[in-house]
């Protein structure tokens, strides 16, 4: 329970949130440090401003042996991402990327640079990002899309070290600046070095320029820093802890629509369900590629069917022969009677015409 109101208002300001602020980073040196690692920490600090906090002086601090010191400064300066620079005769030019959850370290990675193919910030010539711009993050390799062991851990590290604010919209204009991070083959160092994992990690500036045509030409130019990261020691995170680290509030999660997905890239997907429907009256296209061949039984089914049709067709046309006869002798009788009739009626007449004279 705080004393004070002070003290209360420092514990709300530490308590979880439903949206989460902004990860800020936190870069601290060793007693013994190179100049390699200095000029990378400071690079590193100034691409990552203004999420970011910059401690010069050296600091007696062994990660993977006692880490209580890390967890001080990461809630002392509410850092939950740590940078530690060191340099010794058996791990030279070494940066130690920590994540801290709730003030405990959550994991951690060791990365080597090799200062052979090293260039810091200043010796690329050119603009440079603005201050606070949001990057592109991309990885290569298939060792990446794995998501476990050392580049699991790689790859979750350095999406959340570069990741900035987190914005809805954002302006293609402020698209300045990209990081790539590329695994080695086989995760192995291509020329024997002593079979380390590698990780190859560039900074390009994307430029904009005409092209005649309403789309602009966009093209790339490497503004630094260039590592080539030798991955060391690795502690994962514990899985109770990452757990508790992982939950999110009721409120947050929006609310599920039936038959209504999003996809990987942000698409709409719906699903409709229709009735059963009667395919017995779609009228299909005819092709004769699609004719069925008739069986020989089927063929002897069809000649015995048209054997009787024929027999059947030839009583019928022997009935109608007669009945036609028979039918033209009563229209000759009936004519005869007609003549019969018509003499009696004219000797009638005649008869008649006698008497009125």
């Amino acid at each position: 329970k705080p004393k004070n109101a002070r003290s209360a208002r420092a514990l709300a300001k530490k308590a979880p949130l439903a949206t989460e602020n902004t990860k800020s980073t936190l870069f601290l040196r060793s007693t013994s440090s190179s100049l390699l690692v200095n000029s990378i920490l400071t690079d590193l600090h100034s691409l990552k401003r203004p999420f970011s906090i910059r401690f010069t002086k050296k600091n007696l601090i062994h990660p993977f042996e006692d880490a209580s010191s890390l967890e001080f400064f990461s809630q002392k300066n509410d850092a939950s991402l740590l940078v530690f620079g060191s340099h010794s005769k058996k791990r030279p030019h070494c940066l130690t990327f920590t994540r801290c959850f709730d003030g405990r370290v959550l994991d951690m990675l060791e990365c080597g640079i090799n200062p052979d193919t090293a260039r810091t910030l200043a010796q690329f010539h050119g603009t440079k990002c603005r201050v606070g711009a949001k990057p592109m993050v991309t990885f290569s390799g298939t060792q990446f899309e794995e998501g476990a062991g050392k580049f699991g851990v790689a790859k979750s590290l350095f999406l959340d070290l570069f990741k900035g604010e987190e914005t809805r919209e954002i302006d293609v204009e402020g698209l300045q600046w990209m990081v790539s991070f590329a695994a080695g083959e086989d995760g192995k160092v291509e020329q024997g070095g002593n079979g380390a994992e590698m990780v190859y990690m560039r900074c390009w500036r994307i430029v904009t320029k005409r092209s005649g045509q309403k789309l602009p030409r966009v093209e790339v130019e490497e503004m630094g820093p260039r590592l080539d990261f030798r991955l060391g020691r690795c502690m994962e995170a514990d899985d109770r802890l990452l757990r508790e680290a992982m939950k999110k509030s009721k409120g947050s999660e929006p609310k599920t629509k039936k038959n209504v997905e999003t996809d990987v890239v942000g698409d709409k997907i719906g699903r409709i369900h229709l009735g059963r429907q009667d395919l017995s009256d779609l009228q299909t296209r005819k092709m004769k590629g699609l004719k069925r061949e008739r069986t020989a039984q089927e063929e002897e089914e069809e000649a015995d069917g048209k054997n009787e049709e024929e027999s059947t067709n030839d009583l019928l046309d022997g009935d109608a022969f007669t009945s036609s006869n028979e039918d033209e002798n009563m229209f000759e009788e009936d004519d005869e009677s007609d003549d019969v009739g018509g003499v009696g009626i004219d000797e009638a007449g005649d008869a008649k015409r006698q008497r009125l004279k």
